[in-house]
């Protein structure tokens, strides 16, 4: 008989074999602060996977997750894919509207919620015509069920048999410019990521603690949090709440991880916080990731100064499940994207798909293990993006004649100024190098005569004022070049972003790019 290609069977029954009954597998550092073991694990996610077969759930019908970080996560994600149904993380800050355009879309036949994000999802169920069972960790309100009265009496069962090619999970995109695509992928999706950059790259081994920014509803917070550590039998901190600069600093002092897992916006926050507060922080850290966007060069620098801590950035997709182009410890070069790693191809091309030359900007195409299967009901959009073994990324790179790989923006992003390319990443990563600034986003903007020009949205760091920043017009030409400065600056409170940190420049545009 074939070997059990489910992950389940890997990430998780594997490491009562290998003795590892009694590690500790996930810890949460806020909520009710429970810990579970990787016996534990194993046992609820049988017993889960036997109430789906007991409330009627059959194979490759979907489980929608409305699930913070909790130790109810993994129990949910994994049990699924025992009992062979298709688990769906879904965003926890998204409104009720695009709840219920999801769970439309996805036909989940059942719902996990976590109790505190009750309020937005209700309102998402009214005339779902596919829900059966709608489950709450927590108290359950009139017409639900309790997550411990869903589990309570079922019978553990055994992880049923997948082929690695079977679909496992699906993850739904971000949606920042219009409704979220779900995204469908395979079982050996999981481990080859694993493998690929969360022990080839990252060095992932059982003894780290690993602390993640991002949710484990993203891809990157999927692998980080959960997928990467399992997989070696390492120990994940969790936290629900939104990560603030003082409560990352606890966390680093009381539960001491190793790794930590962030994004380009919350390192230039804790660096600000850092340098403000004064003094040399001590922490178990060896090493951080980064992605989401890109990370200027500044912020990794100056975080490298303080923490003597190296921060490995790199690019991924919910469609190639995590990093596929990344720097690496003891080959960082901040300010780029680094070089692609093991098991994964790129190529940059230009409009007519023809490989582009060494400092030419292309849009990025990769292939490799972890693509998706293609989008649920979006046939057109899978034609485009998933063409043949390649994947199209929507994203400007170029290519230095190192071989490192130099982010531009996003393909929707870029615009032209006096016929030349500009790149709003190359602009913002000079703007938050003055030291006056904490954030910048760039977008095109009409000028008089209806000409794009490059224009800036700054957010200050605390204690600063508009009067300081009068000359980054002056201090971006001495950086980058004369035409690329911004002509226009404006000073706001925040920008806007994506769950996953992501600026939304799109909101930012002028009129005539709207």
């Amino acid at each position: 008989m074939k070997d059990n290609e489910n992950a389940a069977v890997w990430f998780v029954d594997r490491h009562i074999a290998e003795g590892r009954a009694d590690k500790l597998a996930f810890r949460e550092a806020d909520g009710e602060r429970r810990d579970l073991s990787y016996g534990r694990l194993a046992q609820e996610t049988s017993t889960f996977a036997g109430a789906l077969y007991r409330h009627g759930v059959r194979r490759e019908e979907r489980v929608a997750m409305v699930v913070r970080d909790q130790i109810e996560f993994p129990v949910v994600f994994w049990g699924a894919l025992k009992a062979g149904a298709i688990p769906v993380p879904i965003n926890t800050l998204l409104s009720s509207q695009i709840y219920e355009d999801i769970l439309t879309d996805s036909r989940a036949s059942v719902l996990v919620v976590s109790e505190d994000l009750w309020d937005t999802v209700r309102p998402a169920l009214d005339g779902n015509p596919f829900l059966r069972s709608v489950v709450v960790i927590g108290d359950a309100p009139e017409g639900t069920e309790s997550y411990t009265d869903f589990i309570a009496g079922a019978d553990p069962v055994d992880t049923v048999q997948a082929s690695g090619d079977e679909l496992a999970f699906w993850l739904y995109s971000s949606g920042s410019t219009g409704m979220p695509k779900g995204v469908r992928h395979v079982h050996s999706s999981l481990q080859a990521t694993a493998e690929l950059f969360g022990q080839g790259v990252v060095g992932i081994g059982e003894d780290d603690v690993v602390y993640s920014v991002a949710k484990m509803f993203f891809a990157y917070g999927l692998g980080n949090a959960m997928s990467f550590p399992m997989s070696v039998g390492a120990t994940t901190i969790l936290m629900g709440g939104r990560p603030t600069p003082d409560g990352v600093f606890d966390l680093f002092a009381t539960h001491k991880p190793t790794i930590f897992c962030g994004v380009p916006t919350l390192f230039a926050a804790l660096v600000a916080a850092q340098e403000k507060n004064g003094g040399k922080p001590e922490t178990a850290l060896r090493l951080c990731t980064s992605a989401g966007e890109a990370l200027p060069r500044d912020v990794g620098e100056r975080w490298k100064a303080l923490w003597g801590v190296d921060i490995i950035d790199g690019v991924g997709s919910t469609e190639m499940l995590h990093i596929f182009l990344s720097n690496r410890p003891g080959d960082i070069a901040y300010g780029t994207s680094g070089l692609p790693v093991p098991g994964y191809e790129v190529r940059l091309v230009d409009e007519h798909d023809e490989d582009v030359g060494d400092g030419e900007v292309g849009e990025l195409l990769v292939r490799g293990p972890s693509s998706a299967e293609g989008y649920w009901n979006r046939r057109h959009k899978s034609q485009a993006t998933f063409q043949g073994h390649w994947t199209r990324t929507g994203d400007k790179y170029e290519r230095t004649a190192e071989g490192r790989f130099v982010y531009c923006g996003r393909t929707d992003d870029m615009f032209k100024v006096s016929g030349i390319w500009v790149s709003p990443f190359e602009v913002e990563q000079a703007l938050i190098e003055h030291p006056a600034v904490l954030e910048a986003a760039v977008v095109p903007w009409p000028d008089e005569k209806g000409l794009e020009k490059p224009k800036a949205y700054v957010v200050l760091k605390d204690g600063n004022n508009e009067a300081e920043i009068g000359n980054l017009k002056d201090f971006v030409k001495e950086q980058i070049g004369m035409w690329k400065y911004p002509r226009w600056v404006d000073v706001v409170p925040d920008l806007p972003k994506t769950a996953t940190g992501k600026i939304q420049r799109f909101k930012l545009r002028g009129p005539e790019r709207c």
